[in-house]
């Protein structure tokens, strides 16, 4: 099989390690791809975000299967101008991928299929905005109703904080806000049948105990050993496929990773977001664990097979990922700085680039997810911390309490 990577990612870079790592995949083409991407694939320019020209790249190299990794790409209708020329695609259509491009589409989704989720208010005006800050009170969770690279939500006490990140947004969602603690699961599906990895939790915040202003996520870890043995089960059944179902209904059955946020809040599993791809960077220590092929999964999905897809298998243990941030995230990161042991195992590429020199430099905010696996919780926190001390550059951010809690089971706050 020949296949076709779109994206720049560290989630592109873990996709890629997987997909070139199945034994049906011949070759793998990356595009525009990463300096680490090009380390088991081929690099191939391409503008992700530009359908006809990826479109282009997959009948010109001949590919068996399109992953589309990022929202950008999916809510521009990359997929559809791929599955017009006839070759299966891992991604959902335009359309479907409303269900993150739009956070006021969702809501009506979930609305219409029962899915129990936070109450909320769309708001394109000042005074609809302080309407529903004084509805639903502190902690305000505000949330741009357009892609925001996953930094468009803000969780404050600060009723000034909330109303500026309002202002600076065309369209905002106010909610109530969701007590609890948070989980990641990421379901594969054909648009008729869907499939569960396994759950996550990730850290937004930039710093330890969870301070500092919200990012695009700064570590995760899986499986949960605090978690309720029914969860996945629960939440496929109240979440997924109500979701899924109410999808196809409308005639956009959603082909690819829905990727559902939860809180476990006291009342029980509610939504508090959906993307159409992939979450970084849970989905690292996810696929860490991941002994199913992975080329052949996506495949079968995107074929509409994954009815007649076996059982996913697991690797026994746990897997943790840490991100390294560049000085300056997330206002603004400082690049430019020399990488070192990035050659190392575990270690996945996100924001880098080479210099006129040749060198691997921070080239973005997030820059590099190290990834470690252990028999449980405790021995994954040790072995990437250990690589902890071996990797970065100049200026890195890094939490070190990942998983330290849920390590000695503790269930999350």
């Amino acid at each position: 099989m020949r296949v076709l990577l779109i994206g720049t990612g560290g989630r592109e870079h873990a996709l890629a390690v997987a997909l070139a790592a199945d034994p049906s995949v011949e070759e793998l083409i990356c595009a525009p791809g990463n300096p680490g991407m090009a380390t088991v694939g081929t690099i191939r320019p391409v503008v992700a975000t530009d359908p006809a020209a990826v479109a282009a790249l997959a009948v010109e190299t001949g590919v068996d299967l399109v992953v589309v990794g990022p929202e950008a790409p999916l809510v521009a209708g990359v997929a559809d101008a791929v599955r017009a020329k006839g070759i299966p695609c891992f991604g959902p259509s335009a359309q479907a991928a409303r269900i993150e491009g739009s956070k006021a589409f969702a809501k009506q989704i979930m609305s219409a299929a029962g899915v129990p989720t936070a109450d909320a208010r769309l708001c394109r005006t000042d005074a609809e905005v302080t309407e529903a800050l004084d509805e639903f009170g502190a902690p305000y969770v505000v949330k741009d109703d357009a892609l925001a690279a996953g930094k468009g939500v803000v969780v404050t006490d600060d009723r000034d904080t909330a109303k500026t990140h309002a202002a600076g947004c065309d369209a905002v969602v106010v909610e109530e806000y969701l007590s609890g603690p948070e989980v990641s699961l990421f379901v594969i599906t054909d648009g008729h049948s869907a499939v569960p990895l396994l759950p996550a939790q990730d850290f937004k915040r930039l710093r330890d105990d969870d301070l500092g202003p919200n990012t695009g996520g700064m570590g995760a870890y899986t499986p949960l050993p605090w978690a309720d043995a029914n969860l996945v089960d629960d939440i496929m059944k109240q979440v997924a496929h109500p979701t899924l179902a109410e999808l196809a209904e409308l005639g956009e059955p959603f082909v690819g990773a829905l990727y559902c946020g939860l809180a476990l809040t006291p009342d029980g599993i509610k939504v508090i977001e959906f993307n159409c791809r992939f979450g970084d960077p849970e989905i690292q220590a996810v696929l860490s664990l991941l002994e199913t092929p992975l080329a052949g999964l996506l495949y079968a999905a995107a074929r509409g097979e994954l009815a007649d897809h076996p059982p996913l298998t697991w690797r026994a243990g746990s897997a943790v990922t840490v991100v390294q941030a560049a000085e300056g995230y997330p206002e603004q990161p400082i690049t430019g700085r020399v990488v070192h042991g990035a050659e190392s195992p575990g270690v996945l590429q996100a924001g880098t680039a080479r210099d006129e020199q040749g060198n691997l430099v921070t080239a973005g905010g997030r820059v590099l997810n190290l990834t470690a696996t252990g028999d449980d919780l405790s021995a994954a926190r040790e072995a990437v911390y250990r690589l902890a001390e071996r990797v970065g550059f100049e200026g890195a951010q890094f939490r070190t309490d990942i998983a330290r809690r849920a390590a000695g089971e503790s269930k999350p706050a």
